[in-house]
């Protein structure tokens, strides 16, 4: 007998929810049983909108209800916080969108607060649930790693671990000691008024909005924190509408960022390795008209294009492509992200078992730090 589904509650009606709410409508093991809102009239409209059944005014009314197992806060950054300890409170589980909070001091609570409650929590930060990632992770395995760092505690079904096909895949080459990450993430795109990422209150500004995603690529990828950051900001009505920070980590890697609302689309990242480099035009999010992939750049000049095996179809690894495709990836990042909130609510959390939700905590957590070193930084 399959066990019942999980049943979202949604904090939040914002432009943001439009994907994620039918991403939880979608996933096996998931649904979506009521969505809340400050105003009546706004959590009806988008109870009508998605197809949920019961909108409700007022956040506190969603966390009382028995209907909802776990909640979905898609509220701006500034109130992730509140009500991520509310929702402890109320027994819920939890997944926040990104960023997690407006400090590194905020974060910690809030998965403090999960953890006394016993309840789980992740981070909307999809990337890091798509298989490429984990094809990532096993080649950057080639590197050197940090023996204090999370990358030598890598388990099955972790962030910094994969037992899948994507991991099993034999290399035929060495990434070596890590050398230099790149990170760049921005869009061009004039905001609406009354947008939160234009009001500094609310969490607004690129470096916490877009520079969460290459922070993000720099931790993982580094498994580490910089120890000394240089970083300078354009700034417009008192929101930095773009980044740029250069680090350098106690092994001597470096790493570059860079964010912004005011440039071209940009989601990509470079890994680089005394022996090969690893290359990546979309690491947040594949293309809409193409397949994951990735690319391989070995000292010797040659140069190994992959795909995940789930998006094998007319692709050859390690050859390059092998007919035209244009078709969205299969791997499906959100639900993949979904589906492991729901393997973690019903896993016991008694002290003999493994939690690998750790390590995803351990990400946000070096993540939110990192960006507010750099806010820091900002000359």
């Amino acid at each position: 007998m399959s066990p019942l589904p999980i049943r979202f509650g949604v904090l939040g009606t914002g432009r943001i929810t439009r994907r994620l709410v039918a991403d939880l409508q979608s996933t096996p093991g998931a649904t979506v049983s009521a969505i809340a809102s400050r105003c009546a009239h706004r959590a009806r409209w988008a109870a009508d909108s998605h197809g949920i059944a019961a909108a409700v005014e007022g956040y506190e009314r969603l966390l009382s209800r028995d209907d909802v197992d776990a909640v979905y806060i898609a509220l701006p950054p500034s109130l992730h916080h509140e009500w991520t300890l509310a929702a402890c409170a109320a027994g819920k589980h939890i997944l926040c969108e990104k960023p997690v909070a407006l400090s590194a001091r905020e974060v910690s609570e809030m998965l403090d607060a999960a953890n006394r409650a016993d309840v789980r929590f992740l981070d909307a930060t999809a990337w890091l649930h798509h298989e490429r990632t984990f094809q990532f992770r096993q080649w950057l395995r080639t590197a050197t790693p940090q023996p204090d760092t999370a990358l030598a505690a890598a388990k099955p079904d972790e962030l910094f671990a994969d037992e899948s096909a994507a991991a099993s895949e034999s290399l035929g080459f060495r990434v070596g000691p890590l050398r230099h990450v790149s990170a760049a993430v921005s869009f061009l795109n004039p905001f609406q008024n009354g947008d939160h990422r234009l009001d500094r209150s609310l969490g607004g500004g690129a470096l916490l909005d877009l520079g969460w995603y290459a922070a993000g690529m720099i931790r993982f990828a580094t498994g580490d924190l910089p120890k000394r950051v240089y970083a300078t900001a354009v700034m417009r009505d008192g929101i930095d509408v773009r980044v740029s920070a250069t680090m350098r980590f106690a092994d001597e890697t470096t790493a570059t960022l860079s964010c912004g609302f005011d440039t071209s689309t940009r989601k990509w990242c470079e890994i680089a390795g005394a022996e090969a480099s690893i290359v990546c035009d979309d690491f947040t999010r594949p293309w809409a008209d193409k397949p994951a992939r990735s690319w391989v750049h070995e000292a010797s000049g040659k140069v190994h294009t992959f795909t995940p095996p789930s998006e094998l179809d007319g692709l050859t690894n390690s050859g390059g492509i092998t007919a035209p495709v244009s078709r969205p990836s299969r791997c499906h990042q959100e639900r993949e992200m979904i589906s492991r909130l729901i393997g973690w609510i019903r896993t016991d959390a008694s002290a003999d078992v493994e939690k690998p939700w750790q390590q995803f905590h351990d990400q946000a957590l070096q993540t939110q730090t990192l960006l507010d070193t750099i806010a820091a930084a900002i000359e």
